[in-house]
């Protein structure tokens, strides 16, 4: 595979004394999404989104600085013990821009846990204005009528990324050491925001499961962390890491990352490892870059905003 080097843009730091836990930062940025003026963060283990200025000075290389807000989704606060947060946290790892509906006139954001536990099978969302701020409170949807079925085929689910593209809603299956098989799951978009809206009693069923190979990297199989539509319904973008673990739970050392391409036709097209092997749980479009964030998997690290140019 080609190789690309990432240019880091930011670290995501943000005013300690708006943070539950006292961090200086966001540590395990898990999707990313832009919307108007602004990019918004879902972090695996926090209770609320973080959310930055898209505009051109924050896409640049900057003297750090803390630019995150947090917006809080969901009540309480988690345990400030790593094992505990680990175990109690909504696993929220993916992040996707809904469109304009009846129920949402402005579009909304809509965040789903990973689904690897019963605990992690929440979905959170959230309205936006005209000017792509959070507007109201947010959502909280149990998400299990709607996993349930995906926990029939991948006993080990573990949902990664989520991105609208031709009327559906497309969510990533991630694979690991025990199960490699990665997969994008496609839903119709009408009825699923239905659904999320309370209208439909339940969701629809999946239109089709498309199972991707990504390969390996010293025996440790690449797997799907995000993905993000091409305009033009042109296809979609997707990032992937080689984690060295059996499970979705536990962590392990991450020894490559890529980005790839699938086409209209749904095949997968080329695939770029990143240089550094950065743990990239996040992607977004912005022109002709593709942004990214990363999750080192260590509360005292913060999440990085990288980028790569497109061609």
């Amino acid at each position: 595979m080609h190789l690309i080097t990432p240019t880091p843009l930011q670290d995501l730091l943000l005013d300690p004394a708006t943070h539950p836990r006292g961090q200086p930062h966001l540590s395990a940025a898990s999707g990313l999404v832009r919307a108007g003026a602004w990019l918004y963060l879902v972090a695996d283990d926090e209770h609320h989104l973080g959310l930055l200025p898209a505009g051109a000075a924050v896409l640049q290389q900057l003297p750090q600085t803390p630019l995150v807000q947090l917006h809080r989704i969901l009540p309480g606060d988690l345990p400030a013990d790593p094992k505990a947060r680990k175990k109690r946290k909504p696993d929220l790892e993916s992040l996707a821009l809904l469109p304009a509906s009846s129920a949402h006139p402005s579009g909304a954001l809509l965040a789903l846990g990973s689904g690897s536990k019963p605990n992690r099978q929440r979905g959170v969302v959230i309205a936006l204005d005209a000017t792509g701020r959070p507007d109201g409170a947010a959502q909280v949807v149990d998400l299990s009528a709607l996993y349930t079925p995906l926990r029939a085929e991948f006993a080990d689910l573990n949902i990664e990324g989520a991105f609208v593209a031709n009327d559906c809603l497309h969510l990533l299956q991630r694979g690991n050491k025990g199960d490699a098989r990665n997969a994008c799951i496609s839903y119709p978009l009408a009825p699923l925001l239905a659904w999320l809206a309370g209208t439909r009693s339940e969701p629809p069923a999946a239109l089709r499961t498309t199972l991707f190979d990504l390969g390996m990297v010293d025996g440790v199989p690449l797997g799907f962390t995000d993905g993000a539509a091409l305009a033009g319904g042109e296809g979609w973008l997707f990032s992937a890491v080689a984690e060295n673990t059996d499970d979705s739970y536990a962590d392990g050392e991450c020894v490559a990352s890529a980005i790839g391409w699938v086409g209209v036709d749904g095949v997968l097209g080329r695939m770029a490892t990143l240089e550094g092997a950065p743990k990239v749980e996040g992607i977004a479009l912005a022109g002709d870059r593709l942004l990214m964030v990363t999750d080192a998997d260590d509360p005292a690290c913060a999440s990085r905003l990288l980028a790569v140019a497109l061609d």
